[in-house]
């Protein structure tokens, strides 16, 4: 530092080296949200263990949120970090890996046994390789930039509300004897293939990004009545939105198989002797041709 700054004084090189110990306060913010999401994910075990499985659904729909959250929160306040990313990974195994398979397990999985206990394990395995290939993707190559509207399988998160569908169904009406185990354990089973499958599904990540100040008010009206909705009829909201999520599969894989096609189709630009794309030819002027 004396080297480097030979006109400073010594306590200003000081206050210069310590700012550099020092993270500002509101980086640790998104980091706080991450760890609050964790907690509220271990919270559903405890409840699915003392057969409190209403409350184990809303703590997995707002750790669902907080999931949402957190990442938005780093990227506006300009904090995101390695640290961070890791942290969230982790956190989103716990929260929609382990934790649904438990309250799974511990509803009524468990009463097919080894069935039941392999069904959960699968799941929550391939909670684990969906995180892991998505923490690869990131450091991987650049993508055209229209890619970051599609998932690449079921994100975890989603998966975890999808899982517990039979739930839904339940706290609606439909006795559990109705569900037969076999039966549950293949939807379970369907649910975990799509997370570490290759289908495109919709991410939503490009909705939203800027909004015309005329439609501010509308958007937020509308936000407000989904939270509205949501707390006055959850399980009905959560059966309807996992239907409605299943049923959008075919359409986001037609549509980006669509605009696969439509990239393909575009002529690629020619290159130069030094490898930068050449500009179009230019047409002489009209009076030359006379």
């Amino acid at each position: 530092m004396e080297r480097r700054f030979p006109h400073m004084s010594r306590s200003r090189r000081a206050l210069l080296a310590a700012r550099k110990r020092t993270v500002p306060l509101r980086a640790l913010i998104p980091n706080i949200v991450t760890l609050i999401g964790l907690c509220v994910g271990l919270t559903s075990i405890r409840m699915a263990v003392e057969g409190r499985f209403d409350i184990a659904l809303a703590a997995t729909v707002i750790a669902a949120l907080l999931d949402g959250v957190d990442g938005r929160m780093a990227r506006l306040l300009k904090v995101s970090s390695r640290f961070g990313a890791e942290l969230d990974s982790l956190a989103d195994f716990v929260n929609f890996g382990v934790a649904p398979a438990l309250v799974l397990y511990l509803w009524g999985f468990g009463d097919a046994r080894s069935l039941g206990w392999i069904v959960v394990l699968m799941f929550a395995l391939c909670a684990a390789l969906r995180l892991a290939r998505f923490n690869v993707a990131d450091v991987g190559p650049e993508k055209p930039a229209w890619h970051g509207a599609y998932f690449v399988g079921v994100p975890v998160p989603a998966g975890a509300i999808l899982v517990l569908l039979p739930l839904y169904f339940e706290a609606l009406g439909l006795p559990k004897s109705v569900m037969v185990a076999p039966a549950l354990s293949i939807y379970a089973g369907v649910i975990a293939i799509l997370m570490v499958s290759r289908i495109r599904t919709f991410s939503g990540k490009q909705i939203g990004r800027r909004i015309e100040r005329d439609y501010i008010a509308p958007v937020i009206a509308l936000v407000g009545l989904g939270v509205a909705v949501l707390a006055t009829y959850p399980y009905t909201t959560l059966t309807v939105a996992s239907l409605a999520y299943l049923a959008l599969i075919p359409f986001s894989m037609r549509h980006y198989w669509r605009m696969e096609r439509r990239m393909a189709s575009l002529p690629t630009p020619a290159l130069g002797h030094d490898g930068d794309a050449m500009p179009p030819a230019e047409k002489p002027p009209r009076h030359l041709h006379s």
